[in-house]
């Protein structure tokens, strides 16, 4: 495929947003413009993140590997990311232009890109709009928590309309001819939590989907969640009582969202039709399920399970309902554009499937995922030295507790394996329990399923080796890079 013909690539990412929660999907009407526009696509209702933590995830999307691959664990080691071969550099060498507007949250930084634009929190610097600076300052002010009343600022300064406003100024400037890849990367629906009008009053908090479950179900789930909640609670005793604001808020950012999402769309007019869009989140959000706000503990389908549809030329419109990965992106764009898939790619290919075609049931009847800073695993108990103060209302849930030691999940057909570094492992049943709060690891009625999962994590633990750097020897690989075919 020559560049003269190459499509061109949106990618259209969100931080933190849920599966579920858009009408194609499901859920509530939060993004009717994005809808329209991937139903003319394939949908994959069962995607799953590599990790449920920003830069890891973003990390795995750029690379194709599995964090425990690329290095990448936290949010604070992006620029340690081990790879041979990323998105960038495959497209640039496809004779692509590059743009990004929005949250880096990752390896590369603006001197990769044509044009770079990232208004997150301006520091408010010389040049900067100053109703850009105090809604900046506003934001940091709420302190990741969600907001009681109307932002009191208008859409134009909200960071979706500022992200879109940075797209359509890469585009003015990008030479026709050439193919381009625009990446808008948006911070939200990640916390703080906050929307001004319409879009506040737009989702009543009685009418707000029901969470599937509430503090009530902590004695049952691993620790981590616990402690986590502990910690929220002391720091924001009652917060869990605002749970129906904080969706009514989350659903009203979607909806901000699909709106500047709409803008972005009719600014490109035509250009859509050689356009391959690309719609995923990094990760998912509890939502106030567990009692429970943002992430940072377990590896729950709230975090793991992510919106995931590609649009474009060729691509026939379905649902698929293989277990696919973020990490599977980089080599399905590597083989839509008759490139050949990097080394130390761990994903697989999805363009058959784009196609239409069938897909084995063995490459595509489980997925990993990956979670866990490393070394040993806290306790409930423990109550180290953190990197904020335990007094006062700021916390991360991305901590040195919940986060600690090594956390495995594998998901194949309708249930999910969850394994940690202390030998513990649980067994859940996704249709018939979606919120995983019964563990059915130690029924002998599931020991043949358990026993099953448990070869299957050995299987992706060895596929997700690192073949990198390379040597003499050539690894043998397959079409598509599909090892159970």
């Amino acid at each position: 495929m020559t560049s003269s013909n190459r499509p061109n690539i949106v990618l259209l990412m969100t931080d933190q947003q849920r599966a579920g929660f858009t009408a194609g999907e499901g859920g509530p009407d939060t993004m009717p413009r994005l809808d329209r526009l991937l139903a003319g696509g394939a949908r994959f209702p069962r995607a799953y993140t590599s990790s449920p933590v920003c830069v890891p995830a973003r990390t795995s999307l750029l690379t194709g590997r599995f964090p425990s691959a690329h290095g990448v664990r936290q949010n604070s080691t992006a620029e340690f990311a081990r790879y041979a071969t990323d998105l960038l550099d495959l497209l640039r060498g496809a004779g692509y232009s590059l743009h990004f507007s929005g949250k880096p949250h990752m390896h590369r930084g603006p001197a990769d890109f044509d044009t770079f634009n990232g208004p997150y929190l301006h520091d408010g610097g010389p040049g900067t709009d100053p109703v850009h600076v105090a809604f900046d300052a506003w934001l940091r002010e709420l302190d990741h928590g969600v907001s009681a009343v109307p932002t009191p600022f208008g859409v134009r300064a909200q960071l979706p309309y500022r992200i879109v406003d940075g797209a359509v100024d890469a585009l003015a400037r990008t030479a026709v001819e050439q193919p381009f890849l625009l990446w808008l990367s948006f911070p939200e629906p990640h916390n703080p939590y906050q929307v001004p009008e319409p879009y506040f009053s737009m989702f009543a908090e009685a009418e707000v989907p029901e969470r599937a479950v509430g503090p009530e179900v902590l004695d049952s789930l691993d620790w981590r969640y616990r402690w986590l909640r502990r910690l929220i609670e002391d720091k924001r005793p009652g917060y869990d009582a605002h749970w129906r604001r904080y969706r009514a808020n989350y659903l009203g950012m979607l909806r901000l969202i699909d709106d500047q999402i709409g803008r972005l769309l009719d600014h490109l007019g035509d250009v859509c039709e050689n356009t391959l869009f690309v719609f995923l989140a990094d990760h998912g959000d509890f939502l106030g399920d567990y009692g429970l706000q943002r992430k940072g503990a377990g590896m729950s389908d709230a975090l793991m399970r992510i919106p995931l549809a590609i649009r474009g030329p060729g691509i026939v419109p379905q649902r698929r309902d293989e277990l696919v990965s973020m990490v599977d992106l980089l080599p399905t764009i590597a083989e839509w554009l008759d490139e050949p898939i990097p080394a130390g790619v761990q994903g697989r290919s999805l363009a058959p499937l784009l196609r239409g075609a069938p897909a084995p049931g063995g490459e595509f009847g489980s997925i990993l995922g990956e979670s866990g800073y490393g070394g040993v695993s806290y306790t409930e108990a423990d109550r180290p030295p953190l990197h904020f103060p335990y007094d006062g209302p700021t916390f991360d849930e991305l901590n040195s507790v919940t986060m600690s030691g090594e956390m495995r999940m594998l998901v194949a057909g309708d249930f999910k394996l969850v394994v940690d570094d202390t030998g513990a492992d649980a067994l859940f049943d996704l249709v018939n329990d979606p919120a995983e709060t019964h563990d059915l690891s130690d029924d002998p009625a599931y020991g043949e399923i358990r026993a099953d999962l448990h070869r299957r994590l050995v299987q992706w633990l060895l596929r997700a080796a690192d073949d990198l750097p390379q040597g003499h020897y050539q690894p043998r690989h397959r079409p598509h890079n599909w090892r159970w075919a």
